[in-house]
């Protein structure tokens, strides 16, 4: 179950990242797209929940 959490909750706040942040196209994947910064969240959500 916390796992799902921590990829639920990191997706989540990635995505938030890559709708919201400023930046030029091309110049920084993470904050332009929010397909790949969703996927970079969700994972790094997943790594916390299994360190824990």
């Amino acid at each position: 179950m916390k796992i799902i959490l921590g990829i639920t909750i990191g997706g989540i706040l990635g995505f938030l990242v890559g709708y919201f942040g400023k930046c030029s196209p091309g110049l920084c994947p993470l904050k332009h797209r929010p397909v790949v910064s969703t996927i970079v969240g969700a994972l790094l959500g997943l790594l916390i929940a299994i360190a824990r």
